[in-house]
């Protein structure tokens, strides 16, 4: 995994994993990589410093993490990954080497710009999704996004059979 920094034409910064390079320029390529604040597809690689990860017998001394409700083991499958995250080395941080500081309420503005754009560009299979993932990958069915719901079992059968999907975390389209 390689974490970008990223920078659409309307000047907005923000950062995105991805798989390798040839991922990020295919995805760029497709308009597919958008930028969280205005949705432009314009986006390229902002310059980014070198991050050097703590080395591995590093002790940890930020003390004991929250693992009460919402911690990854109790999330229900379709927000397992996001609650997962990358892992304690992989935290994201801005172009300049400092960590972002969001509010919940951006972050929450954040993940419905993302649901939007799913909703708007991905086919809706429902509870299809394992089945239309494994047609597209064994190039049975036209290779397009889709979207719908999958059970923890078969999100890891897919992943077993090297299937590439992502977990996309849903809340509701206005703060109401």
């Amino acid at each position: 995994m390689i974490l970008y920094a990223l920078r659409c034409d309307g000047g907005h910064e923000f950062e995105a994993w991805f798989r390798d390079a040839a991922t990020f320029d295919r995805q760029a390529e497709a308009g597919v990589v958008r930028c969280p604040v205005c949705e432009s597809a314009r986006v390229g690689k902002a310059i980014m410093a070198p991050r050097l990860g703590r080395h591995h017998g590093a002790r940890d001394v930020s003390g004991p993490t929250d693992q009460g409700p919402g911690a990854a083991g109790d999330a229900p499958a379709s927000d397992a990954a996001a609650a997962a995250g990358p892992g304690p080395d992989a935290a994201p941080h801005t172009a300049h080497g400092q960590t972002p500081t969001a509010t919940p309420e951006a972050m929450a503005e954040a993940v419905r710009t993302l649901r939007s754009f799913v909703e708007r560009s991905c086919e809706d299979v429902g509870d299809r999704f394992a089945e239309e993932a494994r047609r597209i990958h064994y190039g049975e069915s036209d290779s397009r996004g889709i979207r719908g719901q999958a059970t923890s079992e078969e999100a890891e059968s897919l992943r077993d059979e090297g299937i590439e999907f992502g977990f996309v975390p849903w809340v509701r389209r206005t703060n109401a």
